[in-house]
């Protein structure tokens, strides 16, 4: 089965940096699109960004949008977010999710196959 176990998360001082790690198995990883996502506690879980199967192309909420980039590792089964100039409003459970394909819903919850079990990022101020 489909297994995606995120790392990284940690606390930071605002204007600080972090990067989120989500090693994948059980899947053929270069035909997958890889997400990340985020959820505060008592509200709904978001879109942060996402890339392609073939790492060509990436999308990014407005929100984070010149501060996080998302990557891949095809040796390595990985994709990474790199966050910088984190802000308090970052503050969140980060999780990595797959699909086989995703088209235009991109940024939708079902548009996912698997998700990981999440990581904690807590930005101070």
């Amino acid at each position: 089965q489909v297994q995606l176990v995120e790392s990284g998360g940690g606390l930071v001082q605002a204007g600080g940096s972090l990067r989120l790690s989500c090693a994948a198995s059980g899947l053929t990883f270069s035909t997958y699109a890889m997400a990340w996502f985020r959820q505060v506690p008592g509200k709904e879980r978001t879109f942060v960004a996402v890339i392609s199967s073939s790492g060509g192309t990436t999308y990014y909420a407005d929100s984070v949008k010149g501060r996080f980039t998302i990557s891949r590792e095809y040796a390595k089964n990985t994709v990474y977010l790199q966050m910088n100039s984190l802000k308090p409003e970052d503050t969140a459970v980060y999780y990595c999710a797959a699909a086989y394909y995703v088209g235009r819903d991109y940024y939708k919850l079902d548009g996912y196959d698997s998700w990981g079990q999440g990581t904690q990022v807590t930005v101070s101020s």
